[in-house]
């Protein structure tokens, strides 16, 4: 099996910055993309910012010059930095996986559980 876990959320206040984490675990051989997702109550889940394993990169425009999302392939882990963090980033937010190839086969998309990010204002 393949599992997604991500750490790093939490309260911040506004103007504050958070680091997210996601490890992809299992015998994993390759993943295409990593990215991560944000849903907000009421609200349907939508792309923040994605990697590719070369290095290349898609931000949401809300998130673009205060987010930054990065990879170590070498650790099957993404990581978000979140700077000047606003009310409006309140959210869960999921890792999500791309093509992963595994001992087992392959996903074409796998999710981690989410984690709680809270902007208060």
């Amino acid at each position: 099996q393949v599992q997604l876990v991500e750490s790093g959320g939490g309260l911040v206040q506004a103007g504050g910055s958070l680091r997210l984490s996601c490890a992809a675990s299992g015998s994993i051989f390759s993943i295409n993309t990593m990215g991560w997702y944000r849903q907000a109550p009421g609200k349907q889940r939508e792309l923040v910012a994605a990697i590719t394993s070369g290095g290349s990169t898609n931000y949401a425009g809300s998130v673009k010059g205060r987010f930054t999302i990065s990879r170590d392939n070498g650790k099957n882990t993404v990581y978000l930095q979140m700077n000047s963090l606003k009310a409006e980033d309140t959210a869960v937010y999921y890792c999500g996986a791309d093509g992963v190839r595994w001992s087992g086969g392959f996903y074409v998309k796998s999710w981690g559980q989410g984690t709680q990010v809270t902007v208060s204002s």
